[in-house]
């Protein structure tokens, strides 16, 4: 195993403003640390495991910080052949392009917390282009907000996309009951207002708003 096949060169930066927090709320209701299942995509290669965290997978990533993990098995981007790793022991957010997240990544919510998540915030069916992967999904922006300022730099690196489904040129390389799509900005390359029964963009009017 090369361990130190994430040991890359980190993605050039985009130079902008911040476009605010993510609509996944501002809580992070940190706590004991505990074991959150993870799906992770890098441009040669998919991780499975077990991240160590406290509060929300995505607070965790955003922090920058390199993260225990265990339990893991890797393969290729768009492969159904895993095999262990145990070798790997941590991982930087700086090396990953994609992180799928499901129910067990937020800790528990009141009802109330989870009402206030998406509240005020309009919702985007969007493409996101973070070669070599294509995400479709629903991304919640402060009114007034335009898509292609997710292209700016952000405070939060990783961009959560909800309903989402992650391709691999034809291939898709989400499973099919994946909750919410976490999306490295870092490596954001395109954004498309897209119907989402076909993933098409809609057509843009010259100097007008983004279409309905």
């Amino acid at each position: 195993m090369p361990f130190d096949f994430l040991k890359r060169s980190k993605p050039d930066q985009p130079a902008a403003a911040d476009t605010g927090p993510s609509p996944s709320g501002s809580a992070t209701h940190a706590g004991a640390s505990r074991g959150v299942g993870f799906t992770a995509l890098t441009e040669d290669w998919r991780l499975h495991g077990r991240m160590q965290i406290s509060g929300r997978l995505s607070d965790a990533l955003n922090r920058r910080e390199a993260i225990a993990i265990s339990d893991v098995t890797w393969g290729g981007p768009g492969s159904d052949v895993m095999e262990p790793a145990p070798g790997l022991k941590s991982v930087d957010p700086y090396d990953l392009i994609l992180v799928t997240a499901g129910e067990d990544s937020l800790p528990p919510l009141t009802e109330s917390e989870r009402a206030a998540i998406r509240v005020h915030k309009v919702p985007y069916d969007l493409a996101l282009e973070v070669p070599p992967f294509r995400v479709v999904g629903t991304v919640f922006l402060h009114p007034g907000s335009d898509p292609d300022g997710l292209l700016a730099r952000a405070t939060e690196m990783f961009l959560p996309v909800v309903d989402a489904a992650a391709h691999l040129d034809a291939v898709e390389v989400s499973e099919p009951d994946v909750d919410v799509i976490l999306v490295n900005r870092f490596y954001l390359r395109g954004v498309s207002q897209v119907d989402r029964r076909t993933g098409q963009p809609h057509a843009k009017m010259p100097g007008g708003p983004w279409t309905e």
